[in-house]
């Protein structure tokens, strides 16, 4: 058995090169760029109006002019327009290009206007409520760079500069598999000795959250089965999520069958609680990864959220953030292992607290729905702290 650090740091050591691909830029919410993204011209790419009311030449202004003949009204998405005497003015709406001989916008609060005439009641500044070329962005400016997560404000940029196809790392081909003669499925009335399947379904969806599709597969309690479907599996994907069966019953196959199928192990059993048989290999002919959890619904959940989403951020060399919250309460780690505590976080006077929830073992499915995820208290002889910040694994 090794060390929650030992394993964290093994399972790290096997990132994949997916390669990228080319999605559409509707489809490219929640992938991770594989490219700059540039300016392909200025920002904003011309000089327009802030605000709606008059466009004016400053100079005009010198002569005392306060009143001014109107020769035109124009609107956003009409090319630039000329104003042809000075000593006038156009109506300019919000976001229109700024016409040539003209400087300075008067917005329509500060004027008046009257049979074609507008006249100020105040004097401006030169140049105001303009929005000048290239103001927020020059042309050839990266506004984006590649390995940054593509949110809804990234979608905005990627369209702002026409890119309507985008590079982006490529995703695992992952495959979740349930194990067992316990488990029915979902829309199944379960008798007394069964229970539904929901660890798998746990997963899937959480995988979903990131943009996977992965597919579902459940395996019965049966060796030969087991290793037949393993087989075609680890041909087509290229992450194996196994929940169940590496425990030491009698029915838990799954190490037997991994070697027999020549998936290498790197570690079996880690010293931590919840998840402590979790097992981890890989296949070097198909280059598949074997994450392979216990089956107890948050030993499964809390070593997705432990190992494999680092590891997933890793691969798409994406950054995940490391993230703190203070302690509520004092909590002392007797046994030498790393514990995974769920909990619940509030926010006291801007700060963020844990508050662990009360569960009934790694069994406890419904505790899941109650908690925001977990933090993760390494042993050693001194107790925690009230107030000490500690690592927070959230999963939600």
């Amino acid at each position: 058995m090794i060390t929650f650090d030992e394993a964290f740091n093994k399972v790290m050591q096997f990132p994949m090169d997916l390669g990228v691909e080319a999605v559409e830029l509707s489809n490219a919410t929640g992938r991770v760029l594989a490219e700059n993204i540039v300016a392909d011209r200025d920002f904003p790419p011309f000089n327009r109006a802030t605000k709606d009311g008059i466009a004016i030449h400053f100079n005009s202004l010198e002569n005392e002019i306060t009143h001014f003949k109107i020769e035109a009204v124009l609107s956003a998405g009409m090319a630039q327009q000329e104003l042809k005497d000075t000593g006038n003015c156009v109506e300019i709406m919000t976001g229109a290009v700024l016409p040539k001989n003209a400087d300075t916008i008067i917005m329509y609060e500060d004027t008046k206007i009257e049979n074609g005439v507008a006249t100020i009641f105040k004097k401006p500044i030169i140049g105001q409520e303009i929005h000048r070329k290239g103001s927020d962005v020059k042309k050839g400016t990266t506004l984006l760079s590649k390995h940054m997560m593509i949110g809804a404000a990234e979608i905005g940029v990627l369209a702002s500069v026409g890119k309507s196809i985008v590079l982006v790392n490529k995703l695992p081909k992952i495959c979740v598999i349930s194990t067992g003669n316990e488990l029915v499925e979902v829309h199944e009335t379960p008798l007394p000795h069964q229970i539904r399947r929901s660890n798998t379904l746990s997963l899937f969806a959480a995988l979903k959250n990131h943009g996977i599709e992965a597919v579902q597969v459940h395996l019965l309690d049966d060796k030969k089965v087991i290793r037949e479907q393993l087989s075609k599996l680890m041909e087509a994907y290229d992450v194996l999520l196994v929940s169940g069966g590496v425990s030491k019953g009698k029915f838990d196959f799954l190490p037997e069958v991994l070697e027999l199928l020549g998936v290498e192990k790197v570690f079996h059993r880690v010293a931590q609680r919840p998840g402590k048989p979790f097992w981890f290999g890989t296949q070097q002919k198909t280059k598949t990864l074997v994450f392979s959890f216990p089956g107890n619904p948050v030993s499964t959940y809390a070593n997705y959220h432990v190992y494999f989403l680092p590891w997933l951020y890793l691969t798409l060399q994406l950054k995940k953030p490391e993230k703190y919250v203070l302690l509520e309460r004092p909590i002392l780690i007797k046994p030498s292992l790393t514990r995974f505590i769920q909990v619940r976080i509030t926010n006291k006077m801007g700060s963020l607290w844990a508050v662990p929830v009360q569960e009934n073992g790694s069994g406890d499915l419904t505790s899941l729905a109650n908690s925001d995820g977990f933090i993760c208290l390494r042993p050693r002889e001194k107790a925690y702290e009230q107030g000490e910040a500690i690592p927070f694994i959230p999963t939600k």
